[in-house]
C-alpha cells in the first residue's frame, strides 16, 4: 500500500487558556464568582480588593473593545438556529461550568459525550420544537415537513433522533402528547405482567385511567381488579413530564447579580455591587516589578494572570449589564403589570440588541437573577416564546388562562373551547388544544373534575 499525503482545509478556533478564563466567567453566578476571587487574592500577592467607590468606567470601556474576543467564537447549533452537520465543535461548551438552569442545554451536554455531531444539532432543533415540560408543540407530521427543511434531513431520519430523545436519558423527552411519553418511561422498566398491562392502559385506556376508574379498567381489559391495581400503581410511579429539574445543591442561596428599580418616570439597572467583590493589580506592586532587577519571570507571570483575572471580570461584568438593560427595557410591561404582559422575547434579539452572539446571552444569563419590586427573578425568565400567529408570548397566554380559570364560577368551570372564546374576544386567538396544554402545565384539571356542587360548596363552608 502506498501511503499519500493530501492537503485538506478547515475552519477551527483556538482557545487560549486566557480567553477559556473568560468564558467561563460569563457562566459564573455571583457566589460563584466571589469565591473565585476570594480565592485569586488568597494566591496571587498582586492583586488586591477594590472598595466599591472606586470608578472603574474606564476598566468597562476596555472591556467592551475586549468582548469581541469571545464573542467571535462559533455558536453551537441548538442557540444560533445554524445547519446540520457542521465540522466544528464548540470548545467553550466543554468549559466547567455549574449545572445550567436551561433544561435543554443540560440535555445537551450530557448527550454531547455519546452522540456526533449530526445527530446532536438535529436532538437540538427537536428540543427547540418543545414546550417547557418537554412536549412537542406542533402536530409531528408538521414538524417532519418543518424540520425537513430546517435540518436538510428526511423525515425518517427526523424521527429516528426523536425516538432517541424519547427513549434516551430522559424518557419521553420530545413525546407528542402524556400518553407517548409516559410509555416511553414504561418502556424503560424491567419487563413483567404489570408493565404488560399498564402499556395497554396508556395505549387504548387514558380516559379511564384519568377517571381512576379500576372497575372499567379491569372491564375493559378482562383482567381482576388487583391486577388492574399493580398496573396503576407502576403509571403512577412514572414522570407526569420529563424535564428534570437542575441538581439542588446544599446551602445554595439566591443572590441578585442585578438590580433594576422605577425613578423618576424610568427603569434603571444596576450591578449587584454587594455581591461580588471588585479586584484591581496592586499599583505599588506593578511599579516595582517594572523596574526590578534579576531573574522576575516567575511574578510577571502572576502579573499576566491578575491583568486576565481582571479584565475578564470586568468584560463579564459589562455584558451582564449591558444585557439586563435590553431585557428591562424589552419588559417594562411585565415588571409593572406581570405575568399576563411579558412580551415574547429571544435570545437572537437580545444578542442583535447589545450586538454579540446568542451563545454569549445564554452563557451571561444561565443562573443570574435580577431584583425588581415584583421580587428577584432569574433572567432566563424574561425570555419568552411568541405564540404561532399571534403578537402575544405563550406565558402571557398561560397566566390569561390561570387567571380565567381561578375566576371561574366554582358551580359552573370554564371549559377550554370556552376559554378560548374569551380570548378571542380579548384579542388572543387560540385553539383549544393550545388551551389545554397550558391547562396540563399549570397542572389544573379539566372542567369536568374542578365542577363542585350546591351541596360540596355547602359543605366546604
Amino acid at each position: 500500500m502506498k501511503a499519500t499525503m493530501s492537503p485538506k482545509l478547515g475552519l477551527g478556533v483556538n482557545l487560549t487558556p486566557q480567553l477559556l478564563q473568560s468564558i467561563r466567567m460569563l457562566q459564573l453566578t455571583a457566589p460563584q464568582l466571589e469565591m473565585e476571587l476570594r480565592q485569586a487574592l488568597e494566591r496571587n500577592p498582586l492583586l488586591e480588593q477594590e472598595e466599591p467607590e472606586d470608578d472603574i468606567d474606564d476598566a468597562c470601556a476596555d472591556a467592551q473593545l475586549e468582548t469581541a474576543a469571545w464573542d467571535e467564537l462559533p455558536e453551537p447549533s441548538f442557540l444560533s438556529g445554524g445547519s446540520v452537520g457542521s465540522d466544528y465543535d464548540d470548545a467553550a461548551s466543554r468549559v466547567a461550568e455549574s449545572a445550567s438552569t436551561d433544561p435543554r442545554v443540560r440535555l445537551l451536554q450530557s448527550l454531547a459525550l455519546q452522540w456526533d455531531a449530526r445527530d446532536l444539532s438535529i436532538a437540538a432543533w427537536w428540543l427547540d420544537q418543545c414546550d417547557d415540560r418537554g412536549y412537542l408543540e406542533a402536530p409531528l407530521d408538521e414538524l417532519h415537513l418543518l424540520g425537513h427543511g430546517a435540518c436538510n434531513v428526511d423525515a425518517s431520519e427526523l424521527e429516528i433522533v426523536r425516538q432517541r430523545l424519547l427513549h434516551g436519558e430522559w424518557p419521553g423527552v420530545a413525546a407528542v402528547d402524556a400518553g407517548e411519553c409516559l410509555r416511553a418511561q414504561l418502556s424503560m422498566q424491567p419487563e413483567s405482567g404489570a408493565r404488560t398491562l399498564a402499556m395497554r392502559i396508556l395505549r387504548d385506556h387514558v380516559d379511564l385511567l384519568a377517571m381512576h376508574d379500576e372497575a372499567a379498567l379491569a372491564k375493559a381489559l378482562r383482567v381482576d381488579a388487583d391486577a388492574v391495581r399493580a398496573a396503576v400503581a407502576l403509571i403512577l410511579t412514572l414522570r407526569a413530564h420529563p424535564i428534570e429539574d437542575a441538581p439542588a445543591r446544599e446551602h445554595d442561596v439566591i443572590v441578585p447579580d442585578v438590580v433594576a428599580w422605577r425613578a423618576d418616570g424610568a427603569w434603571r439597572v444596576a450591578l449587584n455591587a454587594r455581591s461580588t467583590p471588585r479586584v484591581r493589580i496592586a499599583a505599588h506592586c506593578e511599579r516595582a516589578l517594572a523596574d526590578a532587577p534579576g531573574d522576575v519571570s516567575a511574578l510577571r507571570g502572576m502579573l499576566d494572570e491578575a491583568r486576565w483575572l481582571v479584565r475578564g471580570v470586568t468584560m463579564r461584568n459589562d455584558t451582564l449589564l449591558r444585557t439586563a438593560r435590553v431585557l428591562v427595557e424589552r419588559q417594562r410591561a411585565y415588571l409593572e403589570q406581570g405575568d399576563e404582559a411579558i412580551a415574547p422575547l429571544t435570545l437572537r434579539e437580545v444578542a442583535d440588541a447589545i450586538g454579540m452572539h446568542e451563545s454569549t446571552v445564554s452563557r451571561i444569563t444561565s443562573g443570574k437573577y435580577l431584583q425588581t419590586p415584583r421580587g428577584t427573578i432569574e433572567l432566563k425568565r424574561l425570555f419568552a416564546v411568541r405564540l404561532e400567529g399571534a403578537d402575544v408570548s405563550g406565558s402571557a397566554v398561560k397566566a390569561m388562562v390561570k387567571r380565567l380559570i381561578d375566576d371561574e364560577p366554582a358551580h359552573a368551570p370554564l371549559a377550554d373551547d370556552t376559554i378560548a372564546g374569551l380570548l378571542a374576544r380579548q384579542g388572543v386567538r387560540v385553539a383549544r388544544r393550545t388551551v389545554a396544554k397550558y391547562r396540563d402545565q399549570l397542572a389544573i384539571a379539566p372542567a369536568r373534575q374542578r365542577r363542585r356542587t350546591p351541596a360540596v360548596l355547602a359543605k366546604a363552608g
